[in-house]
């Protein structure tokens, strides 16, 4: 009997629905991980419950993005080799397990360990999202599908300093990470009916003595970075170089490289990642010193706080659908990471001029300026690197674009907080504040006048 039109709609609609609701699991589940701009909130919480100075809290987020910013490209890997949605899945039951266990933390050294372990679950979630959305929309339509998966970041980290600064005032510290693990039990049991896994070839195995040393360079690098007042950071420089070069040389004889370095041989493409480190050093800035003034400025309870704080997010939330929509049709990529950069940069300029008496308005508006330009920025970067790599390397490309930006994250909470910290001792909190914002803003647009004098287009591989 032939098929009749309403029958067609009608598959057509369940079709679209399934995808729909696919899509919002895998939402959902990036939402654990995201939703980690809570603990944010409860920074000034955990200084007082573990009797902290303001420096040690860097460890809480250099802890965490440290695990799985070094395993992101490793995991990528594994989820092109074995399948995206068996890693996510995995990612989503190691993440549930390390919330209890952080929340449980009987002291601060425990809560790092736990903290590192949290790490490895979210590198196991966002490793392979991004791949599994483009899967659902097609690459016809990948700049929607991640203009629609950069929302959904941008969501987990708009909701998580509303719900923290709430949570942290009902139950303390511990509840930042204990209420999102119904929230990814959740997406782990109703996520059904993603695209099957590709078979792995015999003659494709993942190269474990290649990530092994990509992960050890990626580690030893960071921690330099941490310690680069200290002569260890010598050492750690040099173990970080050892084990890139050992990496370097096992992805030159890999029957199946974790990363093709030719890819960086594209006009501009090193560089757009460079500066996808800078801009994201200097973003991340709002999320360790913003905490802090807010606590500072009399009127605020911790749910305005963080109403005030996620109004960065909610930029990016805005901006990344509008900016999907526009990819390839209105503007280009690189158009738009240009503009959003210089998103970024004058933001972080209204950020420097707040002080005591500053209305709630501006406030609220130097964040979403920002956090405009960094959803900008974050969804056209993330277009360009998928773009550049072929498509059997999906899982790479979303994981290279994390990647960029998690190093961004780790270098600013060793490096904004050491600027911040010498500042203050010289001109106290305010004047400090107001002269780490100006030197993020000038890190901003720096890396807009890279952009501007790097190739505007990279070649495209299929």
């Amino acid at each position: 009997m032939p098929t009749t039109e309403p029958d067609l709609r009608g598959r057509s609609a369940s079709l679209l629905h399934s995808k729909a609701w696919q899509i919002a699991m895998i939402g959902l589940g990036t939402a654990a991980t995201q939703l980690d701009t809570a603990v944010n909130i409860a920074f000034p919480a955990i200084t007082r419950g573990f009797g902290l100075a303001i420096g040690d809290i860097q460890w809480v987020v250099i802890c965490y993005v440290l695990a799985y910013a070094s395993l992101l490209l490793a995991l990528g890997r594994i989820g092109d080799t074995i399948g995206h949605a068996v890693v996510y899945r995995t990612g989503l039951i190691w993440s549930a397990a390390t919330f209890l266990l952080v929340g449980y933390a009987p002291s601060y050294g425990a809560m790092l360990v736990f903290r590192c372990m949290q790490g490895v679950g979210a590198a196991l979630v966002l490793s392979c999202g991004a791949a599994l959305v483009i899967s659902l929309y097609g690459e016809e339509r990948r700049g929607r599908a991640l203009g629609i998966y950069t929302m959904m970041m941008a969501f987990g980290l708009m909701l998580g300093p509303l719900l923290g600064g709430v949570l942290v005032a009902i139950w303390d510290w511990p509840a930042v990470f204990w209420f999102r693990i119904p929230i990814a039990i959740a997406a782990l049991l109703l996520l059904r009916g993603l695209p099957a896994s590709q078979p792995r070839a015999a003659r494709d195995p993942f190269d474990i003595p290649g990530g092994i040393a990509l992960v050890l360079g990626l580690v030893t690098m960071l921690m330099a970075f941490n310690r680069i007042r200290e002569f260890s950071a010598v050492w750690l420089g040099l173990v970080s170089a050892l084990a890139f070069a050992g990496f370097i040389f096992r992805q030159s004889r890999a029957a199946r490289p974790i990363i093709d370095f030719a890819v960086f041989r594209l006009p501009g493409f090193a560089m757009l990642n460079l500066v996808s480190v800078l801009a994201n050093l200097a973003a991340f800035s709002v999320w360790l010193l913003v905490p802090y003034y807010l606590t500072r400025v009399t009127g605020y309870s911790l749910g305005e706080s963080g109403a005030i704080l996620a109004s960065g997010a909610a930029g990016a939330v805005l901006a990344a659908p509008i900016g999907g929509r526009l990819i390839g049709q209105r503007i280009s990529a690189e158009r738009l990471a240009l503009a959003g950069a210089a998103g970024i940069g004058g933001g972080l300029v209204l950020l420097s001029a707040w002080t005591e008496q500053t209305p709630t308005a501006l406030r609220v508006a130097g964040l979403l300026v920002q956090g405009v330009g960094l959803g900008l920025f974050q969804l056209a970067y993330t277009d360009i690197v998928t773009a550049a790599l072929p498509l059997g390397d999906r899982g790479v490309a979303g994981s290279l674009a994390l990647l960029t930006r998690t190093l961004g994250t780790v270098a600013a909470a060793s490096i904004v907080l050491m600027v911040f910290e010498i500042l203050h001792v010289q001109h106290g909190f305010f004047d400090a504040f107001h002269q780490t914002f100006q030197l993020a803003a000038l890190l901003a647009f720096a890396s807009v006048g890279l952009l501007a004098i790097s190739p505007r287009k990279t070649n495209r591989t299929t």
